[in-house]
C-alpha cells in the first residue's frame, strides 16, 4: 500500500536514495530552488518510491491560467508515479493552479523538460537526463505536450564566408563590436551579462525573473571550463547588446574520448540590435574560434523549436535529441 506524506521542507527529500541510478538531490539545491512544498510516495516498508515539489507561489505566467509547477521528480515505477502526480495536481488544484506544468525546477533557469527522444549520440556536458519511463508516467497521469525542444549536432565547423562578411558589416556599421571574455574578470563579466540576458530573454515562453546572485552562482558552477575564445560578447557604447557562451563537451573527457566537441550553451541578442543578423554573427565567430583551438563539432543545446536560434542552428547541425515540457490543466 503507497501512501503520500508532504514536506514543506527538504529535509525529508535530501535523505532520498538514488532513483535506478540517478544521484540523490543536492541538499543546497534544494534549498536554493525554494519549492512551496515536497510530495513523497512511501511503500509498505516506509521506503520512497516516488518524490516531488511544488511551486504554486512564485511561478511562470501563462494567459489566461494560473500555473502550479511540478519539479524534482523522480519515481521507482508506474504506481507510484501516478499516485504521486495525482496527489500533487490535487494539492495545486486546491492552491487554485489550473494549469500544472512540468517537469521544471521553479523556472526555466533550473532543470525542466524530459528527453523523448533520445537519439544515438551520448549525453553531453550540463546536459539533464532523466529515467525514460518518466515522460509515459506524466502523459498516463493526463499531461500533454505544452512545448519541443531539441539538441543539434553540427560535425562540420566551416562558415559562409560571404554571409559572415554581409553580417559583420551590419555590425560594423551600427556601432557593435565583439571582444572574447575577459576571464581574469569573471565576476564582473558575469554582471554585465546577467542585464543582456534579462533583456534577451524577457520575452520567452514561461519567462520568470532571476535574482542576479542566482545567476551569478549558476554561471561561476562552469568557470573552471571556460575557454574564454568560445564565450563572445558584443557591446554597443560600453552595452552589452549580444552574447554567446559556449563551453568543451567535458563529457567526452569524463568518459576517456577524444574532446573533439564544444557546446553553445546560451545565445541572445538584446531587442534593440535584432535584425542585423547578430545572433547568426556570433555563431560563425564562436565556431571559427572553435575550429581555430582544435574542435570538429558544435552542439547547440536544449533550443525551443520555436525560437529564432532554431532556425541560426538549422544552416549548421542536425537534430541529435528531443525534449518535451508536459502540461495538465485541472478543473476547478
Amino acid at each position: 500500500m503507497l501512501r503520500i506524506i508532504s514536506q514543506t521542507t527538504p529535509d525529508l527529500l535530501q535523505a532520498t536514495a538514488a532513483v535506478r541510478g540517478f544521484k540523490r538531490l543536492d541538499p543546497k539545491r534544494l534549498a536554493a530552488d525554494g519549492a512551496d512544498d515536497h510530495r513523497l510516495a512511501i511503500n509498505e516498508n516506509d521506503e520512497i518510491v516516488a518524490h516531488c515539489s511544488l511551486w504554486w507561489r512564485e511561478t511562470p505566467t501563462m494567459p489566461g491560467h494560473r500555473v502550479g509547477l511540478i519539479g524534482h521528480y523522480a519515481a521507482h515505477h508506474a504506481e507510484a508515479g501516478a499516485l504521486l502526480l495525482d496527489d500533487a495536481c490535487a494539492e495545486l488544484c486546491a492552491r487554485e493552479a489550473d494549469m500544472v506544468i512540468g517537469p521544471m525546477d521553479g523556472s526555466t533557469w533550473r532543470r525542466y523538460r524530459f528527453i523523448t527522444e533520445r537519439g544515438d549520440e551520448p549525453p553531453f556536458f550540463l546536459e539533464p537526463d532523466n529515467c525514460d519511463e518518466w515522460p509515459e508516467q506524466f502523459r498516463a497521469a493526463g499531461f500533454e505536450s505544452l512545448a519541443e525542444y531539441t539538441s543539434a549536432l553540427g560535425a562540420n565547423l566551416e562558415i559562409d564566408d560571404e554571409a559572415t562578411g554581409k553580417w559583420e558589416r551590419k555590425a560594423r556599421d551600427a556601432g557593435v563590436s565583439i571582444r572574447t571574455l575577459d576571464a581574469d574578470n569573471f565576476d564582473s563579466e558575469l554582471k554585465h551579462l546577467y542585464c543582456a540576458v534579462a533583456e534577451s530573454f524577457e520575452r520567452n515562453f514561461l519567462y520568470t525573473p532571476i535574482r542576479e546572485a542566482e545567476f551569478v552562482a549558476q554561471y561561476r558552477q562552469v568557470e573552471p571550463f571556460v575557454r574564454p575564445e568560445l564565450v563572445l560578447l558584443a557591446e554597443r557604447e560600453g552595452r552589452l547588446v549580444g552574447f554567446i557562451f559556449g563551453v568543451p563537451d567535458m563529457a567526452q573527457a569524463q568518459r576517456g574520448d577524444t574532446m573533439d566537441t564544444f557546446i553553445v550553451k546560451t545565445l541572445g541578442v538584446v531587442p534593440s540590435v535584432r535584425g542585423l543578423g547578430l545572433g547568426n554573427l556570433l555563431v560563425a565567430r564562436c565556431q571559427a574560434n572553435a575550429r581555430e583551438l582544435g574542435f570538429k563539432r558544435v552542439i547547440h543545446a536544449l533550443m525551443i523549436d520555436a525560437n529564432v536560434s532554431r532556425n541560426i542552428s538549422s544552416h549548421y547541425a542536425r537534430t541529435i535529441r528531443r525534449y518535451t515540457l508536459y502540461s495538465r490543466k485541472l478543473a476547478r
